[in-house]
């Protein structure tokens, strides 16, 4: 007997009392969306749990793809069986036969969430559990640490047969915590922060800076590439390009070179700020970690976050690098990252950048220069690319957002 669906688990949205349904329906939408490329399935929302009906498509690759949707606490490849004791015991038969190989052990793990049904929890686990060693020879149970774990839910509409149960990625669906800004460089941090703050049920867009030619095509794909990881994770990414040069070259040529560092941080944040404003988001993300570099002091956070009033998420402020590391390796940026092409911040970065400006100092310094202009024309020119899990194709769309 093959599998024909996947039982859903909520984990964290069982708790969201009255808002319970908003949650669901929008973590409906995202699976929806994510499993467009597996035409055949259809996706069935109830309060305990949610089932995809694969109606044919493998499920193999929908688990790949469930693995890494927020809000899902864990799922299990089922089959629905009629409420009919002696129709369990031929799935159970049927599924339990094609996992063995000899020496193995299991147990059953009945759940009756109907409690009307014929039979108690201990009454199943007997019933099934002696069907199975009565036809199969040599299997043998182990309640501690079995091989096979078959799991049987019993509902009001129907019995649900499994034998395994895939953690998810836990945390809240995509947009039900609102919508932010990732200022998203090419490094390790910022794909992490932007990770988990999705995890957070943030709908992201990301901003990148892009100077050439001083930072290269292979630099911006870098980015891309990333975005795309990012993507996988709720089934699309926007990504916004802001062109950067003559900016960077203006500050380079009139603000003092141990705070270009902290001017560049400065118009960077107006700029994603009004790309937020245009957006209609609520936060700006990034991926500053507390004393890593300099523009990550408290001092300069403080010079740099004067020029907004719109929050600042910062998911890794206080973790350390080999955390990062850790992190990007398991969200698969790592090795994007690590690629030797330059952003703008490391290209320009000044040889002694002020780790402790004063805010005072960094205002008059940009008070010589009118900066407004072009940080309209850079906002004006953004070009926004669409990415979609796991497809080599984008969507560029020049100026189609603002």
């Amino acid at each position: 007997m093959k599998y024909d669906r996947i039982l859903i688990r909520y984990g964290e949205l069982s708790t969201k009392g009255r808002n319970r349904k908003q949650f669901v329906d929008k973590l409906k939408r995202t699976i929806a969306k994510t499993l467009e490329g597996f035409p055949s399935v259809s996706i069935e929302a109830k309060r305990e749990r949610m089932y995809i009906m694969l109606n044919g498509e493998k499920e193999e690759e929908i688990s790949k793809v469930l693995k890494n949707i927020f809000g899902i606490q864990s799922f299990s490849p089922a089959v629905k069986i009629d409420r009919d004791i002696e129709k369990v015991n031929a799935a159970a038969l049927d599924i339990v036969s094609s996992l063995y190989k000899d020496g193995c052990t299991f147990k059953i793990s009945a759940r009756r969430a109907d409690k009307e049904f014929e039979l108690d929890t201990n009454e199943i686990n007997q019933t099934i559990g002696g069907h199975l060693l009565k036809n199969i020879s040599g299997l043998k149970v182990d309640v501690k640490n079995p091989d096979i774990n078959v799991q049987i839910e019993v509902r009001t509409e129907a019995i649900y047969l499994s034998c395994e149960n895939i953690p998810g990625a836990g945390g809240l669906p995509s947009g039900t915590s609102g919508k932010a800004m990732l200022m998203l460089s090419g490094g390790l941090d910022s794909p992490v922060a932007g990770y988990l703050s999705m995890k957070r049920g943030l709908e992201l867009e990301g901003v990148h800076f892009f100077s050439p030619p001083f930072t290269s095509e292979r630099a911006k794909q870098k980015v891309i590439d990333i975005s795309e990881k990012l993507a996988n994770f709720n089934g699309h990414f926007v990504l916004h390009v802001v062109p950067f040069t003559t900016i960077q070259q203006l500050i380079h040529k009139q603000i003092p070179e141990n705070y270009t560092m902290t001017a560049t941080r400065r118009i960077m944040l107006k700029i994603t700020d009004e790309i937020r404003r245009r957006k209609e988001a609520l936060a700006i993300i990034t991926g500053e970690s507390l004393g890593q570099v300099a523009s990550q002091t408290l001092e300069s956070m403080y010079a740099i976050n004067d020029v907004t009033n719109t929050p600042i998420l910062r998911p890794l402020i206080t973790t350390d690098k080999t955390e990062i590391i850790e992190w990007a390796k398991k969200i698969d940026t790592h090795d994007i990252s690590i690629r030797p092409y330059e952003d703008c911040c490391t290209v320009f970065v000044p040889a002694s950048p002020k780790t402790k400006p004063k805010k005072e100092k960094i205002r008059y310094y940009e008070s010589f220069t009118d900066f407004e202009p072009l940080i309209d024309e850079a906002v004006n020119h953004v070009e926004t690319i669409i990415l979609k899990r796991e497809e080599k194709k984008m969507e560029p769309e020049m100026d189609s957002l603002f």
